[in-house]
């Protein structure tokens, strides 16, 4: 941190006195540099790892080819709003899939009665008693029939092309999934639908390309993911059935499958023309919750790929992403450790001052290629700052703590949509609640 900031010291000791801070003054803060020395090592690492992601990322295409197959779209519902499902069933019919299999609670008549109304061959409606998202997708992908499984969430809206453009590197029988490009469905309709896309940009922007360009995309996200079935089929057990330390994981089916995929030496790929809209949490309290979810599949799956041993047969662009992903509490307590070490240190002001100054710069420069789609939200950059630096601390390492406990959070039985995310959030939320 401190030599990535050495520009903007010469800057203001070469101006002799800056905001009431003479020159000696700076001149005694970096006598204690021995002091900010780890957070320096530790955030050049952090900010190399970062580079190299967007250096190989900035090189990521497309793939365009005309290659066409059959498809079988799986669809997991559990007290969905039948207006988020009907709504998202227009965009999956109107692209030509071979079939849609839509996997319902069998308490959700209101959906069932809705889909049966359509009269269209293509559609068929299971019932089935949900025991979390992965038994209902064994039932669904059992009962699929063609080539490419499209796994996609009941509240997940296809942008036009990305059936076809999803099954584009399928082209390649070493490809055994492909992910897609995602955002947030309607995100100014609330600040947390804003923040949450900003963090899905970045991810999507940063660092999913660069592990696509070797083939081992390291989550191939569950919102809509196309699967070779044959990939699938002789895993679909371990899918269904994976213990974590003696508990039976509900939750993490798209981390789970796609290590399981990886393992067989299939290359998971990136596609970023195939487009997605989710419908994401509108509140503060359902946004935490999902982050904690997603948190502690994210350990679950990684620690699991690294006792297996499937992480080190993946690529190594890969392997960093993991690492990172894992030790982003260390490197987030690196930061707020040289916070609290500023406080205490003889030149207070002038170190809090300029760690604050680098954490939201250095956060505007990650995110440059979120704000260069969206400008407008600059705005919104402290917020999203802070926001990054508590799921990175106290959320991971809640998580983390927390790894084994089996729950889906923001979604119950006695709940209809999930929580904050049903239709009518999308308008009640845009006059102001958060």
């Amino acid at each position: 941190m401190i030599v990535a900031c050495t520009p903007l010291l010469i800057f203001l000791l070469d101006s002799g006195r800056i905001g009431g801070y003479a020159m000696w003054d700076w001149l005694r803060f970096l006598e204690h540099w021995q002091l900010f020395l780890p957070v320096g090592v530790i955030g050049g690492i952090s900010w190399s790892v970062w580079l190299i992601r967007k250096l190989m990322s900035a090189r990521y295409r497309p793939l365009t080819n005309d290659f066409r197959t059959t498809t079988s779209v799986v669809v997991p519902s559990f007290r969905e709003d039948p207006n988020v499902l009907m709504r998202c069933l227009d965009t999956w019919l109107a692209q030509g899939p071979t079939e849609v299999i839509i996997v319902l609670d069998i308490e959700d008549l209101e959906a069932r009665d809705r889909l049966m109304a359509r009269q269209d061959r293509r559609l068929h409606v299971m019932m089935f008693a949900h025991e979390g998202k992965r038994s209902a997708l064994g039932v669904g992908i059992r009962a699929a029939r063609h080539e490419i499984l499209v796994l996609t969430d009941s509240d997940t809206a296809w942008e036009p092309g990305l059936l076809g453009a999803v099954q584009m590197p399928f082209v390649n029988s070493k490809v055994g999934a492909v992910g897609t490009r995602q955002n947030v469905h309607e995100p100014r309709s609330s600040v947390w639908r804003r923040v949450a896309d900003w963090i899905i940009d970045l991810r999507y922007m940063d660092y999913v390309p660069a592990t696509a360009r070797r083939g081992g995309v390291v989550c191939v996200s569950g919102r809509t993911a196309a699967y070779r079935r044959s990939a699938v089929m002789p895993v679909l057990a371990n899918l269904e059935h994976e213990y974590f330390l003696g508990r039976r994981c509900v939750a993490g089916d798209d981390g789970r499958l796609t290590w399981l995929v990886l393992a067989q030496g299939y290359r998971t790929e990136h596609q970023d023309s195939a487009r997605a809209l989710s419908m994401f949490p509108s509140t503060f309290r359902a946004f935490c919750k999902q982050r904690v979810r997603w948190s502690r599949n994210s350990y679950r799956c990684y620690l699991t790929a690294i006792y297996k041993g499937w992480l080190w047969r993946a690529p190594l662009i890969s392997q960093l992403t993991v690492f990172q992903i894992l030790f982003t509490p260390v490197t987030m307590f690196a930061t707020v450790w040289y916070l609290v070490a500023a406080w205490f240190s003889p030149q207070r002001e002038l170190a809090v001052i300029l760690g604050l100054a680098w954490l939201f710069i250095g956060r505007a420069i990650r995110s440059f290629s979120h704000l260069r789609r969206r400008p407008s939200d600059v705005v919104i950059l402290p917020l999203v700052t802070l926001v990054i630096m508590f799921v990175a601390l106290p959320i991971k390492a809640w998580a983390f703590v927390t790894m084994n406990k089996q729950g889906w959070l923001t979604r119950r039985a006695d709940l209809v949509g999930g929580e904050g995310q049903d239709e009518a959030s999308l308008t009640e939320d845009s006059r102001g609640a958060g």
